[in-house]
């Protein structure tokens, strides 16, 4: 692939509206691709729509719980690399709305919205790597395990979309493609950021994350997309699952910790998405917002574009 590509990604990616995950989610890309400046103009964007409880990059209706964490990685990075007053205070009223002020069950494991008592897979990648990040691992893994024991489907290895931690009802139980990516690559986030020390709990994210890819990778089509719901072939294909696939299998081999026998499915997944890359850099047919119900564009499937090649070329000589 030509390096025009990936810029022209980028520069579609600049160019997109976004709420808190997207802006989030972007800055990580930015982050991992090597552009610090980019990721730390994103960070400070997030940190002036910071509302009075912490939540950061806050645009529209503010249901959201875990999704404004998910610009914590790059708000830490701005506060090293800058000094900012402001930069520092918004950190400490982020996380302290992650770790005290958030709704969260009465296990405390925290939910990803405020209108509705839900657990949602989405909250894997959202929370958990800001906190790991900011030294409070124990609270990351907790999150993780909490996610874990409410949304896996254990008859699928996959995780279902939506819980209702009250009523014990799934209002979405279907195992969708991006949710399922948002936990493998968050977990593979925290798994990164934890210290050498936690092996136990390193070895743990590692048999979760291997859980899913093998659960996962039989249901890869020729092309190497996946359906929308990764088990039903009703669904529209799309190429954002597989980009997020494709990131955790680069990152994982190239720090050890995954067998190279996973790269063919996901170099396939990865050409995929390239020859969904149009003229302009925006990245078709994944699953597109405003509402992810169809193949269409999304910020984040712009983000894994860029989290992939970074993971990509780290892993190549």
């Amino acid at each position: 692939m030509t390096v025009s590509i990936l810029e022209k990604v980028k520069k579609a990616t600049l160019s997109m509206q976004r709420y808190s995950w997207e802006q989030g989610v972007v800055a990580q890309a930015f982050l991992e691709s090597g552009d610090t400046e980019e990721a730390i103009l994103l960070a400070v964007e997030g940190a002036h729509r910071q509302l009075p409880d912490g939540r950061c990059a806050h645009i529209g209706d503010p249901g959201a719980v875990t999704d404004p964490c998910c610009i914590g990685e790059a708000l830490l990075l701005a506060c090293d690399e800058t000094g900012a007053p402001f930069l520092q205070e918004a950190k400490e009223k982020l996380l302290k709305w992650a770790i005290l002020d958030a709704p969260r069950t009465r296990d405390g494991i925290v939910y990803h919205v405020t209108f509705a008592p839900e657990i949602w897979v989405d909250s894997f990648y959202m929370l958990p790597p800001f906190l790991a990040k900011a030294g409070y691992c124990d609270e990351a893994i907790k999150q993780i395990e909490g996610y874990w024991q409410l949304l896996l489907d254990p008859e699928k290895n996959l995780l279902s979309h939506r819980f209702n931690a009250q009523t014990g009802i799934f209002p979405r139980k279907d195992v969708w493609g991006v949710g399922n990516g948002w936990a493998l690559a968050g977990m593979t986030r925290v798994l990164r950021a934890l210290p050498e020390n936690k092996t136990k709990e390193k070895e743990s994210l590692r048999q979760k994350i291997t859980v899913l890819l093998n659960a996962a990778l039989p249901l890869q089509m020729e092309n190497g997309m996946f359906h929308d719901v990764l088990d039903d072939e009703g669904t529209f294909p799309e190429v954002n699952f597989g980009q997020m696939l494709a990131y955790t299998v680069y990152s994982g081999v190239k720090d050890g910790w995954l067998d190279e026998k996973y790269l063919p499915c996901a170099d396939k997944a990865r050409a995929a998405a390239i020859g969904q890359v149009d003229r302009f850099g925006l990245v078709q047919n994944v699953c597109g917002m405003p509402d992810f119900d169809r193949p269409f564009v999304a910020p984040e499937g712009q983000a894994f574009f860029i989290l992939m090649e970074a993971a990509h070329a780290a892993l190549m000589p």
